[in-house]
C-alpha cells in the first residue's frame, strides 16, 4: 500500500518543459531513498494549465506543483516524501483550483461533477485502460449494444439537445438521422484536425483520455448501422496520435472493438488517418478528399457527407468534443445532459483560454456562462498590469468583441444576436496594449497562407485583405479603402466555395464596429 502518489501531467506542453527527464530524476532519487514501496509515480493527462513548466499532483496531500525542474528533485524528496513539508516556492497559488482532481473518483462522484469531456482528464493514466474501465468505462457501449436498440440511441442524442462543438452548432441527433435510415456500407469519421492558431482543446481531450473518443465512436457507429471509423488527425499531434494508437489497440484486446462485441452482432473498428496540417482539411467534405487520397479541397453540398462521403458511402462526421459528450448522454440519459447548459445549448463547452490571464489553459464550463465569468473564476483574472481591452471567440475566424459584451452568454443563440460565433472554442484575450490593426493583420495572414485556391474569391480575397491590413497597420491605407475592405469580405461570405472564404468578415466587421475610433487613428 503506497502511502504517496505522484501523478506526473504529460502533454505536449510538459513534454516540452522536460517532464520526462524530471519523471526520470524522482525515480532515481526515489529509490535513492528507499521510497519504492512507499511512493508510486504514474502519468496522467493535462490538468488544464500550459505555461506552468513541469506539473505535478502529489496525493493524498492535494499538493500540485508547477514549473518543476531536474534541480528542485531532491529538495521535494527530502522535504515533502520524507519530512511531509511541501516546498511552498513550487506549490501553485491556492486560490485556483482544479475542479474535481482525485485519485479514485466513484461513480457516484462521477455522475456528480460539471466536468463531461474533461471528467477523467488528469484524474487516470491515460494509456492505462483498465483505469478507465475502473471509472466507469465503456459502460455506456455496453448498456447500448446490449439493452437499445440503434434508433433509441439516435433518439436519446437528439432529446439531449447535443449540438456540434467543432464550430457550426449543427444537432448531432439530426445529423445522424440522415444516416441511420439509409443502407449498405457506412462510416463514422472523427474530426480531430485542429488547425486554428490557439485552439487545441481536442488535441488535449486525446492526450488525457483517448478511450472517451473510442467508445463516442463506437456507440455512433451502431446508431447509424457504420461498419469502420476513422480518425483524422494532425500529423503533428505527435503524443495523441501514439496515445490513441494504444487505446485502440487495448480496446480491440478487451472486445470493445473488433466483431461482436458484448457478445452482439454489432463489430465495428476504428483507425487512424494523419493530415498534413491544412487548415481547410477542417472541413469534413475537404477531410473526406484528403482521406481519399487527393487535395484536401471542400466538394460542391449537396449531396452532404451524411448521404455520400468517405469512398461515395454514407458518413457521419464530428469532431472529438463532440463525440467524447456522447457516452455520458447514453449512460445517464438526455435529461441528465440537459440538466447543464441552457434551454437551447445544453451541456458543456470545452475552450481553451489565452492571452492576458493569469492562469491560460483548457476550461469545460456549462453553456451559457459568461466570459466575465470564465476570466475571473476560471482564469485567474486579468494578468498583473493588463485591463480587459477585446476577446477573440471561435479561433481565428471569430468576431471581437468588447467589454460591453462581457455579460453576454457564450451560447449560439446569445452570440448569434451579435455576430459572433463560439467555433473552435478558443477564446483570446487582448488588454489594453493590443493595437487592433496589428491583430488583424495576423489574422489575415493566417488565411491568406491557409486558403486552397479553389475559388476565386477566397483565393484572391485573402490576399488582397492581407496586403490591405498590412498598410492599415503601416498607416498607409485610407478610410476608403478600409470601407472597401469590408465590401470584399461581404462578398467573399456569400461567394466563398466553404467557411474560410466566408468566415473573413467576422474579425473585420467586429473590429469595425467596436474599434472603429481606435482604426481612425490608423488612416492614412
Amino acid at each position: 500500500m503506497y502511502r504517496t502518489h505522484l501523478l506526473f501531467v504529460i502533454d505536449q506542453n510538459t513534454i516540452d518543459a522536460g517532464a520526462y527527464a524530471v519523471k526520470y530524476e524522482f525515480e532515481k532519487e526515489i529509490k535513492s531513498a528507499n521510497l519504492l514501496e512507499e511512493v508510486k509515480i504514474s502519468e496522467t493527462g493535462s490538468v488544464n494549465l500550459i505555461g506552468k513548466g513541469v506539473i505535478i499532483l502529489v496525493f493524498p496531500d492535494s499538493v500540485l506543483y508547477t514549473n518543476v525542474s531536474v534541480n528542485d528533485v531532491k529538495e521535494i524528496v527530502n522535504e515533502h516524501l520524507l519530512k511531509g513539508r511541501p516546498v511552498k516556492r513550487l506549490v501553485l497559488s491556492e486560490s485556483f483550483d482544479i475542479p474535481n482532481i482525485t485519485i479514485t473518483p466513484t461513480r457516484e462522484t462521477l455522475k456528480k461533477q460539471n466536468r463531461i469531456v474533461l471528467e477523467r482528464a488528469g484524474v487516470i493514466n491515460p494509456e492505462s485502460i483498465e483505469e478507465y474501465i475502473a471509472t466507469m468505462g465503456y459502460e455506456a457501449l455496453g448498456k447500448v449494444v446490449t439493452n437499445m436498440k440503434p434508433a433509441e440511441v439516435v433518439d436519446e442524442v437528439k432529446k439531449s439537445g447535443l449540438r456540434g462543438r467543432g464550430g457550426a452548432g449543427f444537432p448531432t441527433g439530426l445529423k445522424w438521422s440522415f444516416t441511420a435510415p439509409l443502407s449498405g456500407e457506412k462510416y463514422v469519421v472523427c474530426n480531430a484536425d485542429e488547425g486554428e492558431p490557439g485552439t487545441f482543446k481536442d488535441r488535449l481531450i486525446l492526450e488525457g483520455d483517448p478511450h472517451k473518443l473510442i467508445e463516442g465512436m463506437a456507440i455512433c457507429g451502431y446508431a447509424v448501422g457504420a461498419i469502420k471509423g476513422y480518425v483524422y488527425i494532425r500529423g503533428e499531434y505527435t503524443l495523441s496520435i501514439q496515445r490513441l494508437a494504444k487505446a485502440i489497440r487495448d480496446a480491440k484486446e478487451y472486445g470493445f472493438l473488433g466483431n461482436n462485441i458484448f457478445g452482439s452482432n454489432f463489430s465495428f473498428d476504428i483507425e487512424i488517418r494523419k493530415g498534413a496540417g491544412a487548415y481547410v482539411c477542417g472541413e469534413e467534405t475537404a477531410l473526406i478528399e484528403s482521406m481519399e487520397g487527393k487535395r484536401g479541397h471542400p466538394r460542391a453540398k449537396p449531396p452532404f457527407p451524411g448521404q455520400v462521403g468517405f469512398r461515395n458511402k454514407p458518413t457521419v462526421v464530428n469532431n472529438v468534443e463532440t463525440l467524447a459528450n456522447v457516452p455520458n448522454i447514453l449512460l445517464n440519459g438526455a435529461d441528465w445532459y440537459k440538466s447543464f447548459g441552457t434551454k437551447n445549448a445544453p451541456g458543456t463547452k470545452v475552450y481553451t483560454i489565452l492571452g492576458k490571464v493569469n492562469h491560460p489553459g483548457l476550461i469545460e464550463v456549462p453553456m451559457g456562462i459568461t466570459l466575465r465569468q470564465i476570466i475571473n473564476e476560471y482564469a485567474g483574472g486579468m494578468a498583473p498590469g493588463s485591463v480587459f481591452k477585446a476577446a477573440q471567440i471561435g479561433g481565428s475566424a471569430g468576431a471581437l468583441i468588447s467589454e460591453k459584451m462581457l455579460d453576454t452568454p457564450l451560447d449560439y443563440d446569445s452570440l448569434g444576436e451579435y455576430a459572433a460565433v463560439l467555433g473552435s472554442g478558443a477564446i483570446l484575450i487582448l488588454d489594453q496594449k493590443a493595437e487592433i490593426p496589428d491583430f488583424l493583420r495576423s489574422v489575415m495572414k493566417f488565411f491568406a497562407h491557409e486558403s486552397c485556391g479553389k475559388c476565386s474569391p477566397c483565393r484572391i480575397g485573402t490576399k488582397i485583405l492581407l496586403d490591405r491590413s498590412i498598410d492599415l497597420y503601416k498607416r498607409k491605407l485610407s478610410e476608403k479603402d478600409w470601407e472597401d475592405s469590408i465590401k470584399i469580405a461581404k462578398t467573399m461570405e456569400k461567394a466563398s466555395f466553404c467557411a474560410l472564404g466566408q468566415s473573413l468578415i467576422l474579425p473585420i466587421s467586429s473590429a469595425n464596429k467596436y474599434f472603429r475610433e481606435e482604426l481612425k487613428d490608423y488612416f492614412a
